[in-house]
Protein backbone atom coordinates (compact mmCIF):
# COMPACT_ATOMS: atom_id res chain seq x y z
CA UNK A 1 0.00 0.00 0.00
CA UNK A 2 3.01 2.05 0.49
CA UNK A 3 3.56 2.92 -3.12
CA UNK A 4 -0.11 4.18 -3.68
CA UNK A 5 -0.34 6.85 -0.55
CA UNK A 6 1.75 9.47 -2.87
CA UNK A 7 -1.19 9.05 -5.80
CA UNK A 8 -4.22 8.68 -3.03
CA UNK A 9 -2.30 12.08 -1.49
CA UNK A 10 -2.92 13.56 -4.82
CA UNK A 11 -6.46 12.45 -5.61
CA UNK A 12 -7.57 13.88 -2.66
CA UNK A 13 -5.97 16.95 -2.98
CA UNK A 14 -7.34 17.54 -6.45
CA UNK A 15 -10.97 16.44 -5.49
CA UNK A 16 -10.79 19.18 -2.33
CA UNK A 17 -9.60 21.59 -5.18
CA UNK A 18 -12.40 20.31 -7.36
CA UNK A 19 -15.08 20.52 -4.14
CA UNK A 20 -13.69 24.04 -3.22
CA UNK A 21 -13.64 25.62 -6.84
CA UNK A 22 -17.46 24.49 -7.27
CA UNK A 23 -18.64 26.22 -3.59
CA UNK A 24 -16.71 29.02 -4.43
CA UNK A 25 -18.32 29.89 -7.96
CA UNK A 26 -21.64 29.18 -6.32
CA UNK A 27 -20.81 32.07 -3.76
CA UNK A 28 -19.12 34.44 -5.72
CA UNK A 29 -20.76 33.97 -9.10
CA UNK A 30 -23.67 36.39 -10.03
CA UNK A 31 -26.78 35.55 -9.24
CA UNK A 32 -29.18 37.46 -11.81
CA UNK A 33 -31.12 35.55 -14.37
CA UNK A 34 -32.79 36.26 -17.35
CA UNK A 35 -33.23 35.12 -21.07
CA UNK A 36 -29.52 36.14 -22.92
CA UNK A 37 -28.12 34.10 -20.01
CA UNK A 38 -29.85 30.98 -20.91
CA UNK A 39 -30.02 31.18 -24.83
CA UNK A 40 -27.51 29.49 -27.00
CA UNK A 41 -24.37 31.74 -28.30
CA UNK A 42 -23.57 31.61 -31.56
CA UNK A 43 -20.39 33.62 -31.98
CA UNK A 44 -22.57 36.74 -31.36
CA UNK A 45 -25.50 36.27 -34.30
CA UNK A 46 -28.97 34.94 -32.69
CA UNK A 47 -29.69 31.63 -33.50
CA UNK A 48 -32.18 31.12 -36.08
CA UNK A 49 -34.28 28.67 -36.60
CA UNK A 50 -33.74 26.83 -39.70
CA UNK A 51 -35.88 25.02 -42.09
CA UNK A 52 -36.57 20.84 -41.81
CA UNK A 53 -34.19 20.78 -38.96
CA UNK A 54 -30.85 21.81 -38.44
CA UNK A 55 -30.19 21.95 -42.65
CA UNK A 56 -26.83 20.86 -44.60
CA UNK A 57 -24.00 20.81 -42.47
CA UNK A 58 -20.88 19.40 -44.63
CA UNK A 59 -19.12 16.37 -43.51
CA UNK A 60 -15.43 17.85 -44.57
CA UNK A 61 -15.29 19.58 -40.68
CA UNK A 62 -15.41 15.79 -39.73
CA UNK A 63 -12.90 14.04 -41.99
CA UNK A 64 -10.66 16.73 -41.10
CA UNK A 65 -11.14 16.40 -37.03
CA UNK A 66 -10.85 12.77 -37.88
CA UNK A 67 -7.81 13.08 -39.35
CA UNK A 68 -6.46 15.64 -36.64
CA UNK A 69 -7.12 12.89 -34.61
CA UNK A 70 -5.23 10.48 -36.73
CA UNK A 71 -2.20 12.24 -36.85
CA UNK A 72 -2.43 13.16 -33.07
CA UNK A 73 -2.45 9.45 -32.05
CA UNK A 74 0.84 9.12 -34.09
CA UNK A 75 2.54 12.26 -31.64
CA UNK A 76 0.79 10.33 -28.67
CA UNK A 77 2.78 6.97 -29.61
CA UNK A 78 6.24 8.96 -30.85
CA UNK A 79 6.27 10.60 -27.43
CA UNK A 80 7.01 7.65 -25.27
CA UNK A 81 9.63 5.96 -27.86
CA UNK A 82 11.17 9.27 -27.86
CA UNK A 83 11.92 8.95 -23.71
CA UNK A 84 12.77 5.59 -23.77
CA UNK A 85 15.19 5.93 -27.14
CA UNK A 86 18.17 5.01 -25.59
CA UNK A 87 17.22 1.52 -23.63
CA UNK A 88 14.99 0.53 -26.37
CA UNK A 89 17.89 -0.63 -29.02
CA UNK A 90 17.62 -0.94 -32.84
CA UNK A 91 15.02 -2.80 -32.95
CA UNK A 92 12.69 -0.21 -31.55
CA UNK A 93 14.19 1.94 -34.34
CA UNK A 94 13.00 0.18 -36.66
CA UNK A 95 9.73 -0.23 -35.29
CA UNK A 96 8.91 3.18 -34.95
CA UNK A 97 10.67 4.13 -38.52
CA UNK A 98 8.17 1.27 -40.20
CA UNK A 99 5.26 3.08 -38.06
CA UNK A 100 6.21 6.13 -39.11
CA UNK A 101 6.51 5.77 -43.26
CA UNK A 102 3.09 4.26 -42.78
CA UNK A 103 1.53 7.62 -41.58
CA UNK A 104 3.69 9.86 -43.64
CA UNK A 105 2.15 7.05 -46.73
CA UNK A 106 -1.42 7.79 -45.52
CA UNK A 107 -0.70 11.59 -45.48
CA UNK A 108 0.60 11.48 -48.51
CA UNK A 109 -2.61 9.75 -49.73
CA UNK A 110 -4.92 11.93 -48.28
CA UNK A 111 -3.23 14.96 -49.13
CA UNK A 112 -3.41 13.75 -52.77
CA UNK A 113 -6.55 12.93 -52.40
CA UNK A 114 -7.97 16.49 -52.05
CA UNK A 115 -8.56 15.62 -47.87
CA UNK A 116 -6.75 18.64 -46.82
CA UNK A 117 -7.96 20.97 -48.75
CA UNK A 118 -11.18 23.48 -47.41
CA UNK A 119 -13.24 23.97 -50.63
Amino acid sequence: MNPYVPFLGLLALAAVAMAALILLSAFVGPRRKNRQKYDSYECGIDPTPTPDGFGRFPVKYYLIAMLYIVFDVEIVFLYPWAVAFDSLGLFALIEMLIFTVAIGISYVYIWRRGGLEWD
